[in-house]
């Protein structure tokens, strides 16, 4: 007998256009792969090139230290939210593959997409929040491995204060 996974994601075409998505991807086992400075530019550098690729930009991200918050949010028609962020588990598994042979991405991932009503900028305060809910550090602004990518961050942070 055949045993079929429950589809839990919305079909592809509602992650297309100009809208904004918020994905939780973590590293199978809860491995800390994070921590390391070096790994996060690497990881920050993947998202950067793909993003671009897709018409997309980051409001905001934070790599915890066994997963990522991210928004990924369409600038036009033409964006695809969820394919970029298939195709960023993609090359950076590969990179995890031929670096770090004992860590890699969880199968698959969470999201949401924000509704026309919800406020962007609440869904970053929870992003950027983590690090302060998890006991990383004091305050917010103290967590290093957090960013934006195509848009201003101090625009962003200057709206949190």
């Amino acid at each position: 007998m055949l045993v079929r996974e429950k589809r839990h994601r919305l079909p592809d075409n509602n992650y297309k256009g100009e809208i904004s998505v918020a994905f939780t991807l973590c590293v199978e086992n809860r491995f800390e792969l994070f921590r390391n400075p070096s790994i996060v530019g690497i990881f920050t550098d993947i998202l950067k090139a793909i993003v671009e690729r897709f018409s997309c930009i980051v409001p905001a991200y934070c790599f915890m230290p066994d997963h990522l918050h991210l928004i990924v949010a369409g600038i036009n028609g033409n964006a695809d939210s969820l394919r970029c962020i298939k195709t960023y588990k993609q090359k950076s598994g590969y990179w995890l593959a031929k670096h770090l042979n004992n860590a890699c991405w969880q199968k698959d991932f969470y999201d949401h997409i924000l509704r026309k009503d919800e406020n962007l900028i609440n869904v970053v305060k929870y992003i950027f929040d983590n690090p302060v809910r998890k006991g990383l550090v004091a305050h917010w602004q103290d967590y290093p491995f957090k960013g934006s990518i195509g848009y201003s961050l101090d625009e962003i942070l200057q709206s949190l204060a």
